[in-house]
């Protein structure tokens, strides 16, 4: 009897060890390295912002993020590194659109997915990255331009002359190289428009606020001022108010900015900047379901341009400036 009993209780204890579950195997992380330019403006913040939010733990991820500071050359030890700890997708928000060919190459021949985002590379073989991702920075640029076109029309200037300060981003930059494309193809197609000068403000309110004020200092017959993105603009708004020009509906210059960074829609709503293009920043949730689409084998498109629009003091509200996450 004893016999039997020992050998029912060892069956239950096989059975009862066979049922317990063992410890959870640990969620491997999938481990993202983004190369991001800087913090030079309001949308690189968010930009920024946007991909930190997306790229978290509970998520699946582990976000190794390096802050260039402007500089490619920080950007591309910045790729090498992330190489070398052998991570599964790299994230570039390039400074400039050359110069990249050899980093990628590396990467490639890691096996590490590259996604270019926000601006663009200039690389001969495509297949050094996965996709880009971003915004139509010639669109843009192009709605500026038709839009003063169709303004000047309207007050009754088109056939008059134009004088158009131009204040560009940084160079070598896509947003740069497009938008200013823009202007300038729309100037060669009109007599009456001039550029009457091209300043440097390297996308930060500082500079722009330096370029326009020491341009004022010899020069202010200017009818339009083209800022390549919001932070200059505000940089370039102090520096016509301290030559004493009016800027906005009804004064000396009407001002065209990109991005519509939330503080600009509110200076348009305001009647101070007749025209916001917008950029959207927030990439991190597309950057995200990208690489969700790659790890399931979907085809990932080689371009893929954001939605966008423009925005007049007659169509921001408060609304919409309250909804605004950038």
């Amino acid at each position: 009897m004893k016999k039997v009993f020992a050998l029912l209780l060892c069956g239950m204890l096989l059975v009862l060890a066979g049922c317990a579950k063992g410890p959870e195997p640990e969620r491997r992380l999938l481990r993202v390295g983004f190369s991001q330019l800087g913090a030079e403006s309001d949308w690189r913040v968010a930009n920024t912002e946007s991909m930190i939010q997306a790229f978290r733990e509970e998520d699946g991820y582990e976000l190794l993020f390096d802050n260039a500071r402007q500089k490619q050359a920080n950007q591309l030890v910045a790729v090498r590194n992330f190489i070398v700890q052998d991570v599964d997708f790299i994230v570039i928000a390039p400074a400039e659109e050359t110069g990249w060919e050899a980093v990628l190459q590396e990467a490639k021949d890691a096996g590490i997915p590259v996604i270019i985002m926000d601006r663009e590379v200039a690389v001969e073989d495509e297949s050094l990255y996965l996709t880009q991702i971003g915004s139509d920075f010639l669109t843009e640029g192009q709605q500026a331009v038709d839009w003063l076109a169709r303004t000047l029309e309207d007050w009754g200037m088109a056939s008059e002359s134009v004088n158009i300060l131009h204040l560009q981003g940084s160079y070598g930059a896509t947003a740069q190289i497009l938008r200013t494309k823009a202007l300038e193809d729309a100037a060669a197609q009109r007599e009456n428009w001039t550029i009457c000068a091209q300043l440097s403000g390297d996308f930060t309110e500082s500079k722009g606020y330096e370029a326009v004020r020491d341009y004022l200092k010899e020069h202010r017959d200017i009818d339009v001022l083209y800022s390549e993105n919001d932070n200059m603009t505000f940089g370039a708004m102090r520096a016509l108010e301290e030559a004493g020009l009016t800027y906005g509906t009804g004064g000396d210059v009407t001002i065209i900015s990109f991005d519509a960074v939330r503080r600009a829609l509110e200076y348009c709503m305001a009647g101070k900047i007749d025209l916001c293009v917008e950029c959207n920043p927030l990439h991190g949730p597309r950057v995200d379901e990208l690489i969700r689409q790659y790890q399931a084998g979907e085809k990932i498109p080689k371009q893929i341009f954001v939605e966008e629009t423009v925005f007049t003091p007659d169509t921001v509200t408060e609304e919409l400036i309250s909804a605004r996450l950038y």
